[in-house]
């Protein structure tokens, strides 16, 4: 779908507010991990969504407008989970569900994957049983869990990222087996891509030159540290045309940082939207 039109959906679209839930947060995986304390996940790249018993909620605190049916067999226990359609498919899920008027035919598409019991006892290895064994009860043909599995070193958690990365999945998540459920970024959940990504604040243009001619050939941008760079790779044609406002938070892409503290090949992905 074209990402012009998905924007301008978005920006048409004033969710209703409630209470921004408390998550547990990831931070970036490190080599000095030990990898057989933890249970592995796919990253679903899709729509972050609390159920607090009753309704869904965004991360950033909307409440999203699914249909009476999708939810019908939820059970009335907090959940945490993504919203998702399948792999590369960030910008149609998001359309789909960030609609105030949900359209039936494009929910059958959208399955709610979760990952975690907010405020469950227990460690995050009993929390995986009470999960699956919550599904088999529900017996909801939307509610599924993301399946945990163990790796048993490095080497082969390395392997299995780059393998899932080839049939387009976004990394990993790790999931130490011995958490108690916390909220707020730490390390009992740790998250593993090839690259990273991050946000940043768009403060200028560069002009386009040659076939950009009259376009804007790069966006700068500013990040929370006060660094600010040019980004030009990632943007299309319709982008160069009609860039992100000024003050607006993009997500991009980079590997690693320069020895001046610069992201290394910054590559931008989509303007940046709290849902």
């Amino acid at each position: 779908m074209n990402r012009m039109l998905i924007l301008f959906l978005i920006c048409c679209f004033q969710p209703a507010a409630a209470t921004k839930p408390d998550l547990l947060l990831a931070e970036v995986y490190n080599d000095s991990v030990d990898v057989e304390q933890y249970w592995v996940s796919e990253k679903l790249d899709g729509v972050r969504a609390f159920w607090d018993g009753k309704q869904l909620i965004s991360r950033g605190g909307n409440l999203i407008s699914a249909p009476a049916w999708f939810v019908a067999d939820f059970p009335p226990i907090e959940l945490d989970g993504e919203l998702w359609i399948g792999r590369n498919k960030f910008a149609d899920t998001l359309s789909i569900v960030s609609k105030h008027n949900p359209i039936d035919k494009e929910w059958r598409q959208v399955s709610y994957y979760i990952f975690e019991l907010p405020n469950a006892t227990g460690t995050f290895s009993q929390r995986i049983k009470a999960m699956q064994t919550m599904i088999k009860q529900q017996n909801s043909p939307f509610l599924k869990w993301v399946p945990q599995f163990r790796i048993a070193n490095k080497t082969l958690l390395v392997n299995k990222l780059h393998d899932l990365e080839k049939s387009g999945a976004e990394g990993l998540m790790l999931h130490h087996q011995d958490a108690l459920y916390k909220t707020g970024r730490n390390t009992d959940l740790l998250k593993l891509k090839t690259y990273r990504d991050t946000e940043a604040e768009v403060i200028g243009y560069r002009p386009g030159k040659g076939k950009y001619q009259g376009m804007v050939g790069a966006i700068i941008v500013k990040t929370t540290e006060g660094k600010e760079f040019a980004i030009g790779s990632g943007l299309t044609d319709e982008l160069r045309q009609t860039p992100p406002n000024i003050g607006a938070t993009i997500t991009y892409r980079y590997n690693g940082l320069t020895k001046n503290g610069l992201p290394r090949f910054a590559r931008f992905l989509r303007v940046h939207k709290a849902f």
